[in-house]
């Protein structure tokens, strides 16, 4: 029999407590958590590929694509094998398997602060790309209609997941996950179709952005997050995976002017762009709630346990609906897209999707050390501090920076 690992006791709010919410979000089928994965991996980060492209160069940015790729796609492998790497036992959340392999008082400090950056960064991205993607859309659509800040677009988009948060769980957001997929899909393929089809333009330079050295290395530093964010779905891969049922043998496996969001850049066809502009609205309001759902349940978890408060409709309504607003401030506050998805993509996806995982097997598994696993590992883990050390600090730079002439709530 598998049975899922229980949160320390100073978490639980008791065990039947604990075993009832376990068997009302294990009956996922396996389609409902495709969705969600593929809500959770195609992201808005890709949209900002081509600016990174621009500072990184041609050769070296696909290098760094490439050699992303086969990072996450392993270390996202070892994330699966390690749900169930101890018989009976399932690692339900990120934070369960960081306990497991660092210790139940070092786990959560490790794990618990990247997972939030994440979760928390990919909201508050989403909310600016949500805004910005309908405010593109609505001004291809009408051309004769009045302007609206954007700030305003923020918060018409935020809105919407002031009702979308009161859903109680990962299932009852399969629809809308099933919508973000298929709407990922299509505007990716937009995009890149759209890029291609606009070929070379006439007296364009595709050589290097112009700009001082100074600010040069520190936007290169930041397009490896703008990367590192492009390969999401790390932090929420086990919290997914635990939505499904279970046997003993196995669990489900699964240049120089370009803006820095692809879409904000593409004009023609305009009826093709503006849908595109949709199709990432639509796709960011799922990939909201994606993120959105880990931090919902820690919340009640802890206003439950800590503020002694009931659980139900009303605990729902207030937590979901200050984390929303949170999200949205912050979102309204600060909307510097590419600078955003840099900050976050090396404070938080670097470690989560990059070196986290590797950290874990090399502790739970042992491989044996010289061999080829234990390089690939180590491997990942230089590679992974790297690139969260540099993009954290050319996100940070480029945010301070954009700041310095940004007018607020504009």
């Amino acid at each position: 029999m598998v049975t899922t690992s229980p949160p320390p006791k100073d978490e639980a709010l008791s065990d039947n407590k604990w075993k009832e919410e376990a068997d009302t979000t294990r009956r996922a089928k396996w389609w409902y958590s495709t969705f969600h994965t593929v809500t959770a991996m195609i992201g808005a980060g890709v949209l900002s590929l081509p600016y990174a492209m621009a500072y990184l160069g041609w050769g070296p940015g696909t290098m760094v694509m490439a050699v992303s790729w086969c990072m996450t796609l392993n270390t996202l492998w070892q994330m699966i094998q390690l749900h169930e790497c101890v018989p009976g036992v399932r690692f339900d959340r990120y934070v369960d398997l960081g306990r497991h392999a660092f210790g139940p008082k070092l786990g959560p400090w490790i794990v618990l602060p990247q997972q939030l950056i994440v979760q928390v960064g990919c909201d508050i991205v989403y909310m600016v790309t949500g805004g910005k993607c309908l405010k593109k859309f609505v001004e291809m659509a009408c051309s004769n209609c009045t302007p609206i800040k954007q700030s305003y677009w923020i918060l018409i988009f935020g809105s919407l997941q002031f009702f979308l948060s009161q859903l109680p769980n990962f299932n009852s957001v399969a629809g809308v996950s099933l919508a973000a997929a298929i709407m990922s899909l299509s505007y990716s393929t937009i995009a890149w179709a759209g890029c291609l089809s606009k070929g070379r333009v006439d007296n364009v330079s595709y050589a290097y952005k112009k700009t001082s050295s100074t600010d040069y290395m520190f936007r290169v530093f930041n397009s490896l997050g703008q990367i590192s964010f492009a390969f999401a779905g790390h932090a929420v891969a086990l919290e997914i995976q635990a939505t499904i049922p279970s046997t003993p043998e196995e669990a489900f496996k699964n240049t120089d002017d370009v803006d820095d969001n692809v879409l904000m850049d593409l004009k023609r066809p305009a009826w093709l762009i503006a849908s595109a502009n949709l199709m990432v609205v639509v796709h960011v309001i799922g990939s909201y709630q994606v993120y959105a759902m880990p931090v919902f349940d820690m919340l009640e978890r802890m206003m439950m346990k800590r503020l002694n408060f009931p659980p139900g409709v009303a605990l729902r309504l207030v937590a979901r609906s200050a984390y929303v607003a949170f999200t949205l401030f912050v979102g309204v506050t600060f909307p510097f897209f590419g600078d955003l998805l840099g900050f976050f993509g090396g404070f938080g996806f670097a470690p989560t999707s990059y070196f986290l995982p590797s950290i874990m097997w090399l502790i739970i598994k042992k491989p044996k050390r010289f061999s080829t696993n234990w390089f690939i590992n180590w491997a990942s883990i230089f590679v992974g501090v790297f690139i969260m050390l540099a993009s954290t600090v050319g996100g940070l730079r480029n945010i301070i920076t954009d700041a310095s002439t940004y007018r607020f709530y504009t």
